[in-house]
């Protein structure tokens, strides 16, 4: 489905980044596996992935909290002179905390993660494409909570909130190049960032599901994949939800 694509994937080391990774792999794409910090584990499992798959994976290491960080990995993906074909901006953060206890710094430290670096490292995969003249792909991780809120959460559904607003902005301005811009909007997805919600939380949240699950890891990266895929290609600008049809 992905074969002999070029593709970035940001937030690789663990939940939705790492499944669909492995998805990518699997479906024949040559994967620039972002991560926050270099780890064993995570090289021998890419090295695995490359090898099983007959695919490239090739770790690249930075924190999206420094924008020097971001603009160096960009230019190591620069270097590689392979024309790329799409970008899942995936990491991010999230301070939760409620409205009268949010300190500006949370505020600065989750645009700069959520929004401002996933812009910078936007424009420097987008020049890469357009420089081959590549029609492709590049999708936003947002949040149903940009869409919903969530109490407890004005800082993190903010961030998540903009990157919709640059999404829509991007498509507009990138159509003629044949780059494709999308946001996916996960629900609650079982990854290590919900282990922490207590069982009273998660089945409260499946009780305003029509689906009455968590979701799973594997089920946002299906959406990114078929994003990122040839069955896609006419479509743009577009909030995709995967949340169980919560409500």
């Amino acid at each position: 489905m992905l074969s002999n694509k070029n593709i970035v994937v940001t937030g690789c080391l663990q939940g939705i980044g790492k499944a669909t990774l492995e998805k990518f792999a699997k479906n024949g794409a040559n994967v620039f596996a972002c991560a926050y910090q270099q780890n064993e584990e995570f090289e021998r499992f890419c090295d695995a992935l490359a090898t099983e798959n007959g695919v490239q994976v090739i770790p690249i290491y930075f924190d999206m909290a420094d924008i020097t960080s971001v603009k160096e990995a960009a230019k190591t993906i620069q270097k590689s002179k392979m024309e790329i074909h799409g970008l899942v901006n995936i990491a991010g953060i999230n301070r939760d905390a409620y409205f009268n206890m949010i300190t500006y710094q949370d505020m600065v430290d989750t645009f700069q993660v959520n929004v401002y670096s996933q812009i910078i490292l936007s424009q420097y995969i987008v020049k890469l494409m357009q420089r081959y003249k590549t029609e492709g792909s590049i999708v936003f991780t947002s949040s149903i909570t940009a869409l919903d809120g969530n109490a407890g959460q004005v800082t993190y559904g903010a961030s998540k909130a903009a990157l919709l607003g640059a999404m829509r902005s991007m498509a507009l301005e990138l159509g003629t190049s044949g780059i494709r811009v999308n946001a996916v909007c996960p629900g609650v997805i079982k990854t290590p960032m919900t282990e922490k919600l207590s069982q009273e939380v998660i089945e409260s949240k499946e009780k305003m599901m029509e689906i009455p699950r968590l979701g799973e890891a594997n089920e946002v990266a299906d959406v990114f994949m078929y994003l990122m895929s040839d069955l896609s290609t006419h479509i743009s600008g577009q909030t995709i939800r995967v949340d169980g049809g919560i409500r």
